[in-house]
């Protein structure tokens, strides 16, 4: 981002705004950079696409901090979510299943999303989907989290698999 300031401003007129918070209206460069000088400050424009462009009276290095803190407090605003995985199989334990379960719904809990699979090998890939489908479920009950399907149960080449989001999650 590169900021214009004096000179290298190119408008012939700018809507100035003081260093105190004073309008100065629209005025020319000309006068503009005057009213810098005196005050001993440097002219800022900071909207440039404006018209007229918007320039600011104010000390340069104090506007980077400014600009700097406002883009430090957007990025530590921003959360991004992950699509994080689960992977139960046929003869997974009551056990592991809770555990995988409570995981899952601390991944929800983070406002991740969670992909879960139902992983099938060999002569359990061409059991009937009813059965399958239904062991999906019966994990997907234990899971001790409020959500909601984003992606339907279906069939994937390792097996059965949803997505699940928290229920609160707005997009």
């Amino acid at each position: 981002m590169d900021t214009r300031i004096n000179k290298q401003i190119r408008a012939a007129e700018l809507r100035v705004i003081g260093a105190e918070g004073e309008n100065f209206g629209v005025i020319t460069l000309a006068e503009a950079l005057a009213h810098a000088d005196a005050a001993g400050l440097d002219l800022i424009e900071i909207s440039p696409n404006a018209v007229p462009p918007v320039a600011k009276i104010m000390e340069f290095g104090k506007y980077q901090y400014e600009q700097e803190k406002k883009r430090k407090e957007i990025k530590a605003k921003s959360h991004t979510t992950e699509t994080k995985s689960v992977q139960v199989k046929i003869g997974t334990g009551e056990n592991d299943m809770m555990l995988k379960a409570k995981r899952a719904a601390e991944w929800l809990g983070e406002g991740h999303r969670v992909k879960v699979d139902l992983f099938l090998w060999g002569r359990y890939k061409y059991m009937e989907f009813a059965f399958l489908k239904d062991r999906l479920e019966r994990f997907l009950k234990i899971i001790p989290a409020e959500y909601k399907l984003s992606d339907p149960i279906t069939k994937s080449p390792k097996g059965l698999s949803t997505v699940i989001e928290r229920a609160g999650a707005k997009k």
